[in-house]
Formats: C-alpha cells, sequence, structure tokens
C-alpha cells in the first residue's frame, strides 16, 4: 500500500452525498499510527459534491 510506504503527500478527495453499506476501503487496517492530515483545499457544489484537499503532515 502507497500509504503505508509513506509515499502520498497530498490526498484530494471527492464526497458523493451517497451511503452504501458495504465496498473498498479508502485507507489500509493495518495497525500503524495515525496519519494526520492538513485541509488545504475545500469546495462544496450546488449538487452535494464537496472536494477536499489534504496534505499529509509529516
Amino acid at each position: 500500500n502507497l500509504s503505508d510506504a509513506g509515499l502520498i503527500d497530498r490526498y484530494h478527495l471527492l464526497v458523493f452525498p451517497l451511503l452504501l453499506g458495504a465496498g473498498k476501503r479508502l485507507f489500509s487496517d493495518t495497525d500503524k499510527d495515525t496519519q494526520k492530515l492538513k485541509l488545504v483545499e475545500h469546495e462544496a457544489y450546488a449538487n452535494g459534491l464537496q472536494k477536499n484537499v489534504f496534505d499529509v503532515v509529516r
């Protein structure tokens, strides 16, 4: 996993206003320390979609 190897510097996440009961996990469920993220950009659209950009804090 790229995140577990420390190879990700920034996440661009699009959040859709829909809940599903199952699916793939976005982040690994392995035992590792907490990863801190800093919100650097965000935007909400009329259709409910949200764009969030996070930098990984090292």
